[in-house]
């Protein structure tokens, strides 16, 4: 490869990360964030107010990548401002966590090709360098386990009372992963967890339940459980029925759980009128299948036997 090719291969490398990082801030932007205003203190950031560096190193970021680590901290709710490349994570005893994405950093330098070394030699002058913009890929500590006491950002506890202790116990004894934080909620089936804000991130926090119900939802429809159908791309007919599916779950195991959310659950059904609209039977089979997974759910609750036990007592007292 000649020198200039290589130089021309560089430039249209750095072009496409330049043109990146800058859509990227653009969007920030047109969200209405501003990547170097931190909103620190905030139910959904509780980062503390610093620079980001290395976990491994302690070597502070700089230039963009600031930007770029402090967006990345602001739209995903982490707690600290400390990351790790994957290879550093598992060189310090720990692993990032199964699922986890990471974010995109870039680094710049500069180097001399072997042709023009060799050029430079015999023309007798100094050899040029090109300029590159190398991109690596860091994950936050938040996204880590088994890391050092020392490097474990701890996150501020819920509050008391915010979680109801009757959806507690259920969540808790499902056994999913269930993490609490960042700033949306969703579940991934192929790693198989639950993710949803913290409570106090919800302008009225007894709506956090109606969130975590509805992730809890899709987690019942993997394979290894009720095994409903989830490759459906968002946007799709077979998305919205499934996301017709949570929500029915959520309301029907919130009804269960005497737990009474200020929003409507009727309130969904706008979003998938064109749904309903193509296929009549696609509400009854939604239900049906809300009711199989509330069911599977509610069998996890620790007062469970107590229910069972009375309901059988009620159903023989009917009988005689």
């Amino acid at each position: 490869m000649s020198r200039y090719t290589a130089r021309a291969r560089s430039g249209q490398d750095r072009t496409s990360l330049y043109a990146e990082i800058t859509d990227k801030i653009i969007a920030e932007l047109e969200a209405g964030r501003v990547p170097w205003v931190q909103p620190w203190g905030t139910a959904a950031a509780k980062a503390p107010l610093a620079m980001p560096k290395n976990a491994a190193t302690q070597r502070r970021y700089s230039g963009v990548n600031v930007l770029i680590l402090w967006g990345a901290v602001i739209e995903r709710g982490f707690v600290g401002q400390s990351w790790l490349t994957f290879r550093q994570a598992l060189s310090l005893g720990g692993n990032v966590r199964k699922g986890e994405h990471g974010t995109t950093v870039v680094y710049a330098d500069r180097f001399t090709p072997e042709d023009e070394r060799r050029r430079a030699e015999r023309d007798g002058d100094e050899p040029g360098a090109i300029p590159f913009l190398k991109r690596f890929t860091v994950f936050n500590t938040d996204q880590c386990e088994n890391l050092p006491d020392g490097l474990i950002t701890a996150p501020p506890p819920v509050p008391e009372g915010l979680v109801l202790p009757e959806a507690e116990a259920l969540i808790g004894a499902t056994g999913a992963d269930f993490r609490i934080g960042g700033d949306r909620a969703f579940y991934s089936p192929g790693s198989d967890y639950i993710q949803v804000p913290r409570p106090d991130a919800y302008f009225e926090p007894i709506n956090w339940h109606r969130t975590a119900l509805h992730e809890l939802g899709h987690w019942v429809g993997h394979p290894s459980r009720l095994a409903r159908d989830l490759s459906g791309a968002f946007g799709s007919a077979l998305y919205a029925k499934e996301e017709l599916v949570a929500e029915m779950t959520s309301a029907f195991v919130c009804a269960s759980l005497g737990i009474v959310p200020t929003v409507r659950h009727a309130d969904y059904l706008g979003s998938w009128l064109e749904v309903l609209r193509e296929d009549d039977r696609a509400i009854v089979r939604a239900a049906s299948a809300a009711s199989k997974a509330a069911d599977y759910l509610l069998a996890f609750r620790p007062d469970r036997v107590d229910f069972v036990e009375a309901n059988a007592m009620t159903d023989e007292r009917d009988a005689a």
